[in-house]
């Protein structure tokens, strides 16, 4: 079997090539990560938005994302009943405030069972800047429990608890930093916490997962929102879902909702609802061009690491290379055995750098609970970028081949 070329000339220099192919499964790895940083921001901002069991949705036009949301009147969503074609409307509640990790209730006292019945209490969306010991923002969702607009492992299960007083049902893919909720209520456990100054207790688990808005987040009933957000405004809600009647032309429905409801509200479709929220996170903030960069930067440092290889093959070779001119090979041969040096080193760094990018995706879920995936989709852009990268880095050595003139060299 006739060995090629390219693999001689790579191979020669043994050193050289694991350089080389660390250089580049480095370059892999920085892509790698900063397009796992970005599906993950993207994946998690709207995993909430996907859970909704709706057709349509109403947000107040001022409200920019899910972590930045501005209420709009309740009434508007009792006018979208009268429309035609729609079955049934939901009010959603959300909000920030405070959680005390339950380890750390010592370093503050509770109330008495007197001061449950205080009104005077902290506000639950106070700045996290006055954030006391053992306290993190946690997000806060609020629905009636009859009607079920989640459909999230755990939620449905638990309706009837969180219609009591006080009682949430905790997202067990929560930083940890919240302490440790879901492993004392697996344990049988009475877990009983603080949020907002408000003294609750967990009924339940279920699963959503932090996101780069949220660290955690907690469920409950409409009450005890209002409960825990006492100072609110009465009468607003935050976000309106609405489910339309089997057979109901949706897009209909948009456009006489659109027309005729006050330009207070935005309607959007489910789709639109989810791109909105990633529109937010891609362009309204500074991440999404940050991991952008950053997928460009390692592109960049990984051509500058192949060309600096290539190019150091190509001049140690010239003597050879102008001896095949010598022989009658015509430079299109010359450029060929380069562009299979630049093949052979993508496809050999790649490889490395996918092993490790997945090992670190695992740890990196592990320590945010973000939801870093390797994806079929992902594996193969960066395995496309790395032979660009090659090809390109490849293409720029090869101008060194112009200088191998037989009569030049001897």
């Amino acid at each position: 079997m006739k060995i090629p070329l390219a693999w001689l000339q790579l191979s020669r220099e043994k050193m050289r090539l694991l350089v080389a192919l660390a250089g580049i499964g480095f370059a892999d790895i920085l892509m790698f990560m900063q397009m796992g940083f970005r599906d993950a921001l993207f994946d998690s901002s709207v995993i909430l938005h996907k859970s909704f069991q709706g057709d349509i949705f109403l947000i107040s036009t001022q409200s920019t994302s899910t972590i930045a949301m501005k209420s709009f009147p309740h009434r508007r969503l009792y006018q979208a009943l009268g429309f035609e074609g729609v079955k049934s409307i939901s009010p959603v509640y959300l909000g920030l405030a405070l959680w005390r990790n339950p380890e750390k209730l010592h370093t503050r006292p509770s109330f008495s069972e007197s001061d449950e019945d205080s009104t005077e209490r902290p506000d639950p969306q106070k700045s996290p800047e006055t954030d006391t010991p053992g306290t993190r923002s946690i997000m806060v969702l609020g629905f009636n429990p009859d009607d079920s607009v989640l459909n999230l492992s755990g939620v449905n299960q638990n309706l009837d608890k969180i219609k009591l007083e006080d009682i949430v049902l905790f997202d067990d893919a929560s930083r940890p930093e919240f302490g440790p909720i879901a492993q004392q209520f697996n344990q049988g456990k009475d877990v009983a916490t603080e949020v907002g100054g408000r003294r609750i207790r967990v009924g339940g688990l279920f699963t959503l997962g932090a996101s780069f808005g949220a660290d955690g987040n907690i469920v409950t009933s409409d009450i005890n929102f209002i409960r825990l957000f006492s100072s609110r405004q009465k009468g607003l809600i935050d976000i309106g879902i609405i489910q339309l009647k089997e057979g109901a032309n949706r897009e209909k429905v948009l456009a006489n909702l659109k027309r005729e409801l006050p330009n207070d509200v935005k309607i959007l479709s489910k789709e639109e609802f989810i791109n909105w929220e990633k529109n937010y996170w891609q362009t309204s903030t500074a991440i999404g061009f940050v991991f952008s960069l950053g997928t460009a930067m390692g592109f960049l440092v990984g051509m500058v690491i192949v060309y600096q290889i290539l190019y150091t093959d190509v001049s140690d070779h010239l003597p050879e290379y102008a001896t095949l001119k010598a022989m009658g090979y015509q430079n299109s041969y010359l450029l060929m055995v380069v562009f299979q040096e630049a093949l052979i080193l993508s496809i050999l760094g790649y490889f490395p750098g996918f092993i490790t990018a997945s090992g670190l995706y695992i740890l990196t879920k592990n320590a945010t609970s973000l939801p870093m995936a390797m994806s079929l989709t992902k594996a193969i852009t960066v395995l496309i970028l790395t032979i660009i990268m090659c090809c390109v880095s490849g293409a720029i050595a090869v101008r060194k081949l112009e200088a191998a003139d037989p009569a030049d060299i001897f």
